[in-house]
């Protein structure tokens, strides 16, 4: 069956995007689907996902007697990170305790630790990691250079009388995993939303049967992709506002960029997500095919947008591919205006890309609609 083509009509934009306002926001439950999760996933994901080790336990075997390893050891003991040593009399007892997951590290002092530190060396211990918690036991063993290159540091201004050399962290001085997480979380709870509303939104008319009456319907192609976008792109739009005003005043993270030209990237952010969506639900014949479609190409993306690893550390054709990925650029922008006040020209070298990405999926978007229309 073939849609006559028809003008363009504001009269019929209008009455197509109340219809699907109301279809979002009409059922109580869906109300809550839309706004209930992302706020409260934002609120459990803060604390979870947390790149910082703590309460960890580790073994001690200590065959120094002299002040430095008892400094190194009172440290230990000390430390925020550490919740509890076990202090042991053999070298096995470290590796059995490492095999039966008691402890993350066992860390053994040899005997001429302390007079290594006192001739100016860096001091060598042997530290044994928990291979199997390779992401923990390698933060854990960072904090143990840490503290160990804090007492060479304190005994080499000791014998020189030379000031310790002070770390000072631009942007964010107590190293806050909040200050990161958060911001991109943001942008990440905001992007599957807007990509779950609109990926269900052809996919919804379709398995109720209301998508027949559109093929019968005098409405334009562009008419439906544009009461299709507008909705998910008011929706997204506002959750993204919310969760940045959510990180302002509830999580006290300074935002020290342009809100209004944040405001103008979130917008031309959800709408590259927008067109995503719309390609999705209109290659799908049920909302089950939606969701899992969406599932498919958000998970992904949010592995390559750079929120838990660089992009430069990914092999060139990811590197590649994630410039196509809308998130990439946007946590670029949300997370340096929140840190680093981002000036407008490096602001606008994310923001054109967004551009680009949303011009090129509401054209294919577009395509494969009126494919389905005819």
């Amino acid at each position: 069956m073939t849609k006559q083509s028809s003008s363009f009509s504001i009269v019929r934009l209008r009455a197509q995007f109340i219809k699907e306002v109301f279809s979002v926001l009409r059922d109580p439950r869906s109300r809550m689907v839309i706004f209930a999760p992302p706020l409260l996933q934002l609120l459990i994901f803060a604390f979870a996902a947390t790149l910082e080790v703590s309460n960890v336990e580790l073994a001690v075997y200590n065959q120094d007697s002299g002040r430095w390893s008892q400094e190194l050891v009172m440290r230990l003991d000390h430390a925020d990170f550490v919740s509890n040593i076990h202090y042991v009399g053999k070298s096995s007892d470290l590796q059995r305790l490492i095999n039966e997951g008691k402890v993350i590290a066992g860390i053994q002092v040899p005997i001429d630790f302390s007079r290594q530190i006192t001739a100016g060396a860096s001091g060598q211990l042997q530290v044994l990691i928990d291979g199997r918690r390779s992401n923990s036991g390698q933060i854990t063993f960072g904090y143990l250079s840490a503290i160990v290159a804090d007492i060479s540091a304190e005994v080499q201004a000791e014998q020189s009388q030379i000031t310790p050399v002070v770390v000072r962290h631009w942007f964010n001085p107590n190293l806050n995993y909040r200050w990161f997480i958060v911001p991109g979380l943001s942008g990440i709870l905001a992007f599957f939303s807007a990509l779950m509303i609109t990926s269900l939104s052809i996919a919804r008319e379709r398995e109720l049967g209301t998508f027949d009456q559109l093929l019968v319907s005098p409405t334009s192609t562009a008419e439906i992709i544009i009461s299709k976008s507008l909705p998910a792109l008011a929706i997204g739009t506002l959750l993204g506002l919310l969760m940045i005003a959510a990180a302002v005043f509830l999580f006290q993270i300074p935002f020290s960029g342009s809100f209004w030209l944040l405001l103008i990237s979130i917008v031309l952010f959800i709408l590259s997500v927008v067109g995503i969506g719309l390609m999705i639900s209109a290659i799908s014949s049920t909302q089950q095919q939606a969701i899992l479609g969406a599932f498919a190409i958000g998970v992904p993306a949010v592995l390559m947008s750079g929120f838990a690893t660089p992009v430069e550390n990914m092999p060139m054709i990811l590197q590649a591919l994630a410039q196509a990925i809308p998130l990439t650029h946007f946590l670029v922008i949300v997370q340096g205006s929140f840190l680093k006040a981002l000036t407008p020209s490096d602001i606008l070298a994310n923001v054109w890309p967004l551009l680009v990405i949303a011009v090129v999926s509401l054209t294919l978007a577009t395509l494969f609609v009126r494919r389905r229309l005819e």
